[in-house]
C-alpha cells in the first residue's frame, strides 16, 4: 500500500466526471473523517454520496475496508435497485445498501447520508426518552430529530417506507436499538448533523452517569427559544450554508494533514 492504493482498486479519476469525481473526494474525507474521530465500526456502517446526473446512482464503501482504507476511487457505485454500476473488486453491505437507498430516493436534499454505530450513539437510541434536552448542544439537534423504532438487522426492502414515513422533513435520525444518522445537502452539512448529534449523545450519558435524578433538564422557554432559532435557520439558508462551507474546508484541512490519500 506505500502507493495509498488498495488491493483491485485502480485510480479511476480519468474515467468519471469532474463533478462525480468531487464527490467522490468529499465522500473519502467523510470516511477518513470518522475514522479520525473513532466513529468506524471494523468495517461496518456506511456514509453515501448522490452522483451527480439523472440516474439516481450513488457511493458507497467497498464492503471489507476499514474507513481510514477508503480512497475516492474505491468507492463502489450502485443504483437503487442495489445492483453495481461498475465492476469492482469490492461489493457493498446490504443493509447498507437498504437504509442508504431509501433517504436518497426519497428526499431530494439527500445528497450526502452518515450512519454510525456509535457507543453512545447506540446507547442513546437505546433509553426510552430518547434524546434529551440537556443542554446548548442537544436543544439545537432535537428540533432537527427523527426516530425509527427496530426492526431487526435493515435486511428486508419494506423496511424503507416506514424509514422514509418516520424520518419525515427532518435531517437527524436515531435508530432505536441501533445508532444515529444524518443527511446534508453537501458533505460538510451532513457532517455538522452527524457531529452535533453524537457529541449531543456523548454529552448525555456523561450527564446520566451519574443517575436521571439529578440531571438539569433546560427551561421550556430555553428550549423554545432554540427550537425558533433552528426553525429559522431551515434546510438552504446562506447562513447555515456558509457555516456548513467553513467548517468543511477546515475539516479538510484536518483529513489533508492527518490522513493524506483519500483524494487517489
Amino acid at each position: 500500500m506505500a502507493d495509498g492504493f488498495i488491493p483491485g482498486v485502480e485510480p479511476i479519476r480519468h474515467k468519471v466526471s469532474e463533478d462525480e469525481w468531487r464527490v467522490r473526494v468529499d465522500l473519502a474525507a467523510l470516511y477518513r473523517l470518522a475514522a479520525l474521530e473513532g466513529w468506524d465500526d471494523l468495517i461496518f456502517t456506511h456514509v453515501s454520496a448522490r452522483v451527480p446526473g439523472p440516474e439516481h446512482h450513488f457511493l458507497i464503501n467497498p464492503y471489507g475496508l476499514r474507513f481510514g482504507e477508503v480512497t475516492a476511487s474505491s468507492l463502489v457505485k450502485i443504483d437503487l435497485d442495489g445492483e453495481l454500476v461498475e465492476p469492482s473488486a469490492y461489493g457493498v453491505n446490504y443493509a447498507g445498501f437498504v437504509i442508504h437507498s431509501a433517504i436518497h430516493a426519497a428526499r431530494e436534499d439527500a445528497h450526502f447520508v452518515i450512519h454510525f454505530h456509535t457507543d453512545d450513539g447506540i446507547a442513546v437510541s437505546s433509553q426510552k426518552e430518547g434524546l434529551l434536552p440537556l443542554n446548548q448542544r442537544s436543544l439545537a439537534v432535537i428540533p432537527r430529530l427523527a426516530y425509527h423504532n427496530y426492526e431487526g438487522v435493515a435486511l428486508h426492502l419494506d423496511e424503507r417506507e416506514r424509514l422514509v414515513a418516520d424520518l419525515g422533513d427532518k435531517s437527524l435520525l436515531l435508530l432505536r436499538n441501533h445508532g444515529t444518522l444524518a443527511l446534508g445537502a453537501s458533505p460538510g452539512a451532513a457532517w455538522l448533523g452527524i457531529y452535533q448529534l453524537e457529541k449531543a449523545c456523548t454529552a448525555q450519558i456523561r450527564a446520566l452517569s451519574g443517575g436521571r435524578d439529578g440531571v438539569l433538564i433546560a427551561p421550556q422557554a430555553a428550549q423554545d427559544e432554540v427550537a425558533r432559532l433552528v426553525a429559522g435557520q431551515g434546510r438552504g439558508t446562506s447562513d447555515r450554508a456558509s457555516t456548513a462551507d467553513l467548517a468543511w474546508a477546515a475539516l479538510l484541512r484536518r483529513v489533508d494533514q492527518e490522513s493524506p490519500g483519500y483524494d487517489r
